[in-house]
């Protein structure tokens, strides 16, 4: 087979005239010519840290709608079926990938459950991470969230990464605001990465201790606009990752709207391309093509460098999106889960009111993170109530995997003026979490989730919307394009309906109850505050 059209050769820092030959999924020439149409052929694009779950699709259909973007590989940790299944859920993982052509590298998860504060459906030991990272198709150790038993030398979390040094294979990280002494203990027991640095200067001293800094742009989290400059001062460490991506968004783009940004801001075409395209290939030692002879035939035709709007997508040499249209047959997709309560009353979500100011969940749109307030809340007949004029809102977690008292606190920054909305997407252990003004419209949202066995949901005083997720409770059977239109219309619901103001309430909803970051979270079992890695009660009694 032969291409023709402009090469971009990002290692070279040149665009030329060129073709491609390819022969048995192998690139097995590059020769330049004298004139080729006006077609720009590069690298496919990267994914470097991704949760596939998080698209609330199994990977044959996220690879049906993020290859007419252009990628052509991920990242992916598969923490979140993990969490739900354990090795069950992550071997389904891989049997599904590998059923698409979109080259779809899985991790070993490091931290099944995340913390020993909630009820998760599985576990994942020492001697689980070894075998998963004896599978060739298991590139990594996956994201070490457990900082604190890396300070202190916790014997197991040293043996995941010991047992991922032993098969030459990365670990990546996850420490949120870790700095100074700390930050350097933790990254010299042999981790490599961090996709979670909030502000530049957290950046810039990670990046400058050696450290792979991941750009995320996702769904909920979104700190591309704080640390792109890292890509002018440190290039060879930025890679680019979206974390978790709805459906709904991953229709509209992917790695390609990142890499059309950074050229939109000005920053040198080659260095964005090595952090979509070669950086993670590099770092993870990725069986992808970047466009050399002998490599695999992976690579994206476009139309321009600017928009990155993408004409054709060849991996291993096959034409696997012709102008936007998937060319593979999809495989029928199989449904396990671990879903073993009832439907739960309305009074269950009461809380008696006491003295003192209550602890309240401060959500930040576009941050995983949440501040902790305290505020004197109403009382109604001597329950705490909510105030939907001070936005303070009740939350409630529901351990999914047996039957025990829902944990129910105050939460703001949701803005809710009616309703509730739900959903079995929370990591990491992915209970059902709730939001709403009223303890009958939060039962009734948690109750469609519990007789679909997983879902999304959200309800007003007249209308009830579900979106099924049978697989692990937190994935589709349906077709991706499908699901993205049924999840923009709860999220439209959600946003102009009941009323929130948030950009993406369903993904700031889902991280509510990641004990691991800080600082107010919500488990099944209680609030927690993460910075301290303590629980705490609802109410703080002034003295």
């Amino acid at each position: 087979m032969r291409i023709t059209g402009q090469i971009v050769d990002i290692r070279g820092r040149r665009i030329y005239s060129g073709e491609l030959l390819l022969s048995k999924g192998k690139i097995i020439d590059i020769r330049p010519i004298d004139h080729a149409e006006l077609r720009y052929i590069l690298p496919g694009f990267i994914d470097a840290h991704v949760h596939i779950e998080s698209s609330m699709l199994v990977p044959s259909e996220f690879a049906k709608l993020a290859l007419p973007h252009g990628t052509v590989a991920t990242i992916s940790d598969p923490h979140e079926i993990a969490n739900i299944l354990g090795l069950q859920g992550v071997y389904y993982m891989l049997q599904n990938a590998s059923m698409v052509p979109m080259k779809i590298f899985f991790g070993a998860p490091s931290c099944v459950p995340a913390t020993s504060f909630e009820q998760a459906g599985a576990s994942l030991g020492p001697d689980e991470v070894e075998e998963l990272l004896r599978e060739p198709a298991v590139k990594y150790l996956a994201e070490m969230m457990n900082y604190p038993g890396v300070l202190n030398n916790d014997p197991d979390v040293h043996r995941k990464i010991q047992a991922a040094r032993n098969e030459n294979k990365p670990v990546d990280g996850h420490a949120p605001g870790l700095r100074g002494n700390d930050m350097e203990t933790y990254f010299a027991a042999g981790i490599h990465t961090d996709h979670e640095c909030i502000t530049l200067e957290e950046g810039r001293e990670k990046a400058e201790a050696g450290v792979h800094i991941l750009i995320r742009e996702g769904s909920a989290a979104k700190n591309f606009e704080a640390l792109i400059p890292l890509l002018k001062s440190h290039p060879d460490q930025i890679m680019f990752c979206s974390d978790d991506k709805h459906p709904d968004d991953l229709v509209k783009g992917h790695i390609d709207q990142i890499v059309a940004r950074t050229i939109g801001k000005g920053f040198d075409l080659f260095d964005a391309l090595a952090a979509a395209c070669l950086n993670p290939v590099k770092h993870y030692d990725l069986d992808v093509g970047t466009l050399r002879v002998g490599d695999a035939a992976d690579f994206i035709t476009v139309k321009n460098l600017q928009s990155f709007e993408i004409e054709q997508v060849f991996v291993d040499g096959q034409l696997v999106v012709d102008n936007g249209q998937t060319k593979f047959q999809m495989p029928k997709i199989e449904v396990i889960n671990k879903f073993n309560i009832g439907r739960r009353k309305t009074d269950e979500f009461r809380v008696f009111w006491s003295e003192g100011r209550s602890r309240i969940i401060k959500a930040i749109d576009g941050e995983l993170i949440t501040d902790s307030l305290t505020e004197v809340l109403p009382c109604k007949e001597g329950l705490a109530a909510t105030d939907k004029s001070r936005d303070l809102l009740k939350i409630s977690v529901v351990n999914r995997y047996k039957d025990t008292a829902p944990a129910v606190a105050f939460i703001k920054g949701f803005g809710l003026q009616l309703g509730a909305f739900a959903s079995c997407v929370a990591h990491d252990s992915h209970n059902i979490i709730a939001v709403g003004v009223d303890d009958d419209s939060i039962a009734r949202s948690i109750n469609l989730i519990v007789d679909h066995k997983g879902g999304i949901s959200a309800v007003s005083p007249h209308d009830e919307l579900v979106l099924p997720l049978p697989v692990a409770g937190i994935m589709s059977v349906e077709n991706g394009s499908r699901v993205a239109a049924e999840y923009g219309r709860i999220d439209h619901f959600v946003k102009e309906t009941l009323g929130s103001q948030l950009s993406a309430p369903f993904m700031t909803l889902s991280f509510m109850a990641l004990l691991v970051i800080p600082s107010l979270k919500l488990s099944d079992r209680g609030l927690f505050d993460g910075s301290t890695f303590t629980f705490v009660p609802l109410f703080e009694r002034e003295i």
